[in-house]
């Protein structure tokens, strides 16, 4: 099977976040480079992963007016990631510029255009988390809100909790990718993730894909920790 496993590489420091690809990129389909990361090591970081050959997801969230997010997504895409992250509760319009210009940027530089990912609802959020930033309390129901307007705009891929996997599986096309964070193990402590699933229930819901970090960078030996949730998958 393809390895759906993406590597959050949530770590401070640049050297850190090599030394653990280079442990563990045989055992995983992508990496991903988030805020903490791309803050203290910059482009350069997506850059020098990349040149390793390995997938790059490039999960910074933008939200912001069109315009300026269709900029943030031109110059990822002109550091050839794979995957990159908006927040669909930016509105119709944002998504529709941040896919129009992932895929213009793409062809002018003879590339494949990236996934743009709407992320719904963040797996840190239950519902009075929503109700105290005035959403609509029910998780689900706001997932579906956002997800439905992400596949609208033409996104081809969501981030969602694996908890809305299997039912945005019976009403999205079998073509949009779900991306699922909150991937937790039977013996991972309690942390700030409140909507999960273990790497097996993500998958047997529908998910794609899964990004897997503090199970895998926390572990004494993240390659044998990486290795073996993907033996489990099979």
């Amino acid at each position: 099977m393809r390895n759906p496993i993406i590597a959050a590489l949530d770590v401070p420091t640049a050297e850190r976040a090599l030394q653990l690809a280079q442990q563990v990129a045989p055992a995983v389909g992508a990496f991903k480079i988030g805020m903490e990361l791309f803050t203290a090591a910059g482009p350069d970081m997506v850059r020098q992963i990349r040149g390793t050959g390995v997938n790059v997801f490039l999960d910074l969230k933008f939200h912001d007016i069109p315009n300026t997010v269709a900029k943030a997504v031109a110059a990822a895409v002109r550091l050839d990631v794979q995957m990159l992250t908006v927040h669909a509760s930016g509105g119709l319009e944002m998504l529709q510029a941040a896919e129009k210009a992932a895929e213009e940027t793409a062809y002018e530089i003879g590339k494949s255009p990236p996934m743009v990912l709407g992320v719904t609802v963040l797996t840190s959020l239950d519902s009075n988390a929503l109700s105290g930033i005035g959403l609509d309390p029910n998780v689900g129901r706001q997932v579906r809100r956002l997800a439905n307007m992400a596949n609208t705009a033409g996104l081809r891929g969501l981030v969602c909790s694996p908890l809305e996997v299997a039912e945005l599986r019976q009403t999205l096309p079998r073509s949009m990718q779900l991306v699922t964070p909150g991937i937790r193990l039977s013996s991972s402590p309690a942390d700030d993730q409140k909507r999960t699933l273990d790497p097996r229930e993500a998958l047997a819901a529908g998910a794609n894909w899964l990004v897997i970090g503090r199970p895998i960078y926390g572990a004494d030996n993240p390659r044998a920790a990486a290795e073996a949730i993907f033996e489990s998958l099979q």
